[in-house]
């Protein structure tokens, strides 16, 4: 807690010397991402427009899982565009076994053979499934903690963290790398801020990557009426997680868009890495 109130100069200041002792300046990550598979999601995550929950009031259509050569044909463009990364999220509450699980794998492999990594956020794994995804040459598996384990329910009621933690868990134990962050903005508190820190900073060993996310409010969701976040909550979370986790990639996601550009810079003194997309992965 202490760190998040400190004062944000000295905050910056101890953020920077950790972020120098971990990570070279001007350290940039290209990277790619694709929804594979939109809509019609039965979770109720409140911030979410894919919820099946909000469609009505949304608008947001529904679409099938892509092909594979489709996929992998938009794989080839972002890596002629200069991406190294190529990240693939499937609007599921969980991965089912079956023809859409293997298309998926196909998907990883295909993308591994361009010499890209690849990301995938499916929803809850279980153990099979996240070796299988391991063994097919994923590099690194999104799912979110959101928030705090106090928070959450406000948040999502038709999944625990604890079924979270055991995703990532099984992520990984099947050795694959782990990219878990959260999203503020949504009538948190700063405990529960510093909470969704303490969860990520506990994990071992820490995720190779935590998203940092802003709430976007999405008209037709239960958080539509929210509040832009202040930019320099921002910076407090991501110079925080930077001194909480010094070899983790912090990165600034969601929300970065409606930054200023000071707001964006400060984000990157804090210890964000930037990227090419402002995603989660």
């Amino acid at each position: 807690m202490c760190l998040l109130r400190a004062p944000l100069l000295d905050l910056l200041d101890e953020a920077r010397a950790v972020h120098q002792q971990h990570h070279a300046d001007g350290q940039v990550q290209l990277a790619s991402l694709l929804s594979i598979k939109t809509g019609a999601c039965p979770e109720d995550c409140k911030y979410c427009p894919q919820s099946a929950h909000y469609t009505k009031k949304t608008g947001l259509e529904r679409e099938a899982l892509l092909d594979v050569d489709d996929v992998l044909s938009k794989a080839r463009l972002a890596k002629e565009a200069g991406a190294t990364r190529f990240c693939m999220g499937a609007a599921w509450r969980s991965v089912k076994d079956g023809p859409a699980f293997d298309s998926v794998l196909d998907m990883v492999r295909g993308v591994r053979d361009l010499d890209m990594e690849a990301c995938v956020t499916l929803g809850m794994l279980t153990e099979a499934q996240a070796k299988r995804l391991a063994e097919a040459g994923l590099t690194a598996y999104n799912h979110n903690l959101d928030t705090s384990p106090e928070f959450y329910r406000e948040i999502i009621t038709t999944r625990t963290y604890e079924d979270r933690l055991e995703t990532l868990a099984h992520v990984r134990g099947a050795g694959l790398q782990v990219c878990c962050g959260g999203i503020i903005g949504m009538g948190e508190t700063i405990e529960d801020r510093a909470r969704l820190l303490q969860e990520l900073a506990t994990l071992d060993p820490h995720p190779e990557s935590v998203p940092i996310n802003a709430l976007v409010p999405v008209p037709g969701t239960p958080l539509e009426e929210h509040a832009p976040v202040e930019p320099l909550d921002l910076v407090r979370m991501v110079a925080t997680a930077r001194i909480l986790m010094p070899t983790s990639f912090v990165r600034l996601s969601a929300g970065r868009s409606a930054l200023t550009r000071e707001a964006q810079i400060l984000c990157f003194l804090a210890g964000a890495i930037p990227s090419s997309t402002a995603t989660s992965c």
